[in-house]
């Protein structure tokens, strides 16, 4: 019988989707194989998109599976597989979902020390740390309370979406106080204008209005 391995890149190139048979289910990932004599492992990284705590939670031995070539170890007639590969990646649809500075209504579900658990739309889950969860009345936000929330940022690479409560009015803030400081240096640019022109009579009228806009008063 021919050796399947001697032709296997040309028979199985990678990238390439296959269909293959489970046979065994371990902690650690999937063994599958693609033909008598070819078996490869889809590690549990490989399975899904999201994260699953044992590959049985997906597929059982006898399973068929759709996979993609990922590598080859010959010399140790090793492939490597991969389901997830052949999926959409959700995160991709979380991104335009969820774009980073949007405001959405989220759900505080669990509160640790670090931060809470947010449940967004569709039960799509974000993490805001506990200094972002001070309401605008100063007290802490409590799990149950549904509040909006600013996206602050999505970390692919701990599949995690950041978010705040406290950004939503504090920004609000600071554009108010900004605007405000903006118009009392308008007014009294405006004074000083008028100043230029004024006869000697006024300028102290005018000089002591000035000082009350400075102060704010």
């Amino acid at each position: 019988t021919a050796n399947p391995w001697e032709s296997i890149r040309e028979k199985y190139p990678v990238g390439s989707k296959q269909v293959a048979v489970v046979r065994n289910v371990t902690n650690f990932g999937v063994f599958a194989e693609l033909e008598d004599g070819v078996e490869g492992l889809v590690h549990i990284s490989d399975l899904s998109w999201n994260k699953i705590k044992h590959p049985s939670e997906m597929v059982s031995v006898g399973d068929k599976l759709d996979v993609q070539i990922l590598d080859f170890d010959e010399a140790n007639h090793k492939l490597s597989l991969g389901h997830k590969q052949l999926l959409p990646n959700p995160w991709d649809e979380l991104e335009a979902k969820f774009p980073v500075d949007s405001v959405v209504e989220g759900t505080v579900a669990s509160i640790s020390d670090k931060g809470a658990t947010i449940t967004l739309a569709d039960g799509t889950e974000g993490f805001a740390f506990n200094r972002e969860l001070v309401k605008e009345d100063g007290k802490q936000a409590v799990a149950g309370e549904t509040l909006p929330f600013k996206v602050l940022e999505l970390r692919r690479s701990t599949r995690r979406i950041l978010l705040s409560h406290v950004r939503t009015y504090a920004e609000a803030k600071e554009r108010a106080v900004a605007a405000e400081t903006d118009n009392t240096k308008k007014a009294v640019k405006k004074i000083n204008s008028n100043i230029e022109k004024t006869t000697l009579g006024d300028i102290d009228a005018l000089a002591a209005l000035k000082d009350k806009l400075e102060k704010g008063e």
